[in-house]
């Protein structure tokens, strides 16, 4: 056997490389840590702030449930959106489930558009109200896991507001008893980085005023005007935003309307699928890629009401698979109506990856060749995939593992090992012959 040749580089060498990478280790350390693996809602339902009840969500799941049933079931409305009887079926019991106890994942009471502009008196009473109503149903266990307000943007004209409406509302909280776990609190209409970097230091004042530990408060980020995406110097401002504030942000959601009318899209053909969004969207997903921030799709403003329910739906549901399908896990709904067509394309969605993506993980995990050999950043795609799916309620753990052999922590692992601090299998499938 040959004798290992000695090293040529020194230890010196190597202590001057890390001292040349040393900016870019702090780099992605803090810049680029990775999703944190919390559940991401499925959607964002919007209503206008002084609408919010503590049985809002429960009145919008039976409001849904009495929708479908007006139209021929659940099982119908698979049909309707392409799915199998079989597929149709397991859909249907798995959304009556959710719309039965779960029906709002994610609800954003509105100071901005929704709401609109009453005057001071009203929004400062109707803030106060909010943050009352929050902590009560958040106390009564009628609340939805994650919630929060959208309040008016950070223009000239409306800014002292939306400040105004937001420290009311996180102040009304904390003297109510505290923050809920899941507080989200959304900044609508950017058009400048400097305008979210306002939005850290407000945030961040309100830390301090109220004792909270420093980075409690996060928030989105509405992307509805180009200038986010391309800026006056050639720049995507976006792309900065998560080094900015790095930490602050929580995710982006795309604006489909705002956005659009911008580039003077007629409104017949405003959509979440028109070219422009889709290069939104896209620049958007490079931006954010690593950093742990989240994407959320805009809405469709046709409501399956009257008789336009059905083709309604066919449209929600091909636009909510569409939105899967290019990485955006999350998206607005703005009526009860929605809530089936959304759950039951969103389930037929991960039910119908399972098989495949849960043969893969388990051989992977087992160190099995099967016909598509796997790197580890594809295990962890798959295996978030699959946690996605149990998170929303699409699958069962016991379903995952029957197919795939894993338990949810080890998939939890699988997915976000630098947050598990668990390590992936030795092996990886470049070493048994596939292709990086």
């Amino acid at each position: 056997m040959a004798a290992t040749p000695t090293p040529s580089l020194t230890a010196a060498d190597t202590a001057h490389i890390d001292a040349q990478l040393a900016a870019t280790d702090r780099l992605l350390d803090r810049n680029y840590p990775g999703d944190d693996g919390s559940r991401q809602p499925v959607h964002t339902v919007y209503v206008p702030a002084d609408r919010f009840t503590a049985s809002l969500a429960a009145d919008w799941g039976s409001q849904a449930l009495t929708a479908a049933a007006a139209h021929g079931g659940l099982e119908r409305l698979g049909s309707l959106l392409g799915q199998d009887a079989q597929l149709a079926e397991v859909v249907a019991s798995r959304v009556q489930a959710k719309l039965e106890t779960e029906p709002v994942e994610d609800l954003r009471l509105d100071f901005e558009d929704g709401y609109g502009d009453r005057g001071d008196d009203a929004e400062d009473a109707a803030a106060v109200g909010a943050a009352a109503a929050v902590a009560a149903a958040v106390a009564a266990g009628s609340a939805p896991p994650f919630i929060g307000i959208r309040f008016k943007c950070f223009e000239a004209a409306t800014r002292a507001r939306g400040l105004r409406t937001l420290d009311l509302f996180v102040s009304g909280l904390v003297s109510a008893g505290g923050l809920p776990a899941g507080l989200i609190l959304t900044l609508p209409k950017v058009t400048t980085v400097a305008q979210v970097q306002a939005m850290a230091y407000a945030v961040s004042r309100l830390e301090e005023v109220h004792g909270l530990p420093a980075g409690r408060l996060r928030f989105e980020v509405q992307v509805e005007t180009p200038q986010l995406i391309l800026g006056p110097d050639g720049t995507s401002p976006v792309a900065h935003l998560p080094h900015a504030v790095p930490g602050r942000i929580s995710g982006l959601h795309y604006g489909t309307y705002d956005y659009s009318a911008s580039l003077q899209i007629s409104a017949e053909y405003q959509s979440m699928e028109h070219p422009v969004a889709d290069f939104a969207k896209e620049v958007m997903q490079l931006a954010v890629a690593g950093t742990g921030i989240r994407l959320s799709d805009g809405s469709t403003n046709i409501m399956p009401v009257g008789g336009n329910v059905e083709s309604a739906w066919q449209l929600h549901g091909r636009l909510v698979r569409r939105s899967l399908e290019r990485g955006y896990c999350q998206g607005w709904d703005l009526h009860p109506a929605q809530l089936p067509s959304r759950f039951a394309a969103t389930y037929a969605f991960y039910r119908q990856g399972l098989p495949a993506a849960a043969a893969r993980l388990h051989n992977y995990v087992g160190r099995t060749e099967g016909d598509v050999m796997d790197e580890p950043a594809t295990a962890r795609a798959l295996a978030a995939f699959v946690l996605r799916g149990v998170q929303c309620g699409a699958v069962g753990a016991e379903e995952v593992a029957a197919l795939a052999g894993v338990g949810i922590p080890q998939l939890t692992g699988l997915a976000h090992p630098r947050l598990a601090r668990s390590p992936e299998p030795s092996h990886s499938a470049t070493a048994q012959g596939a292709q990086p």
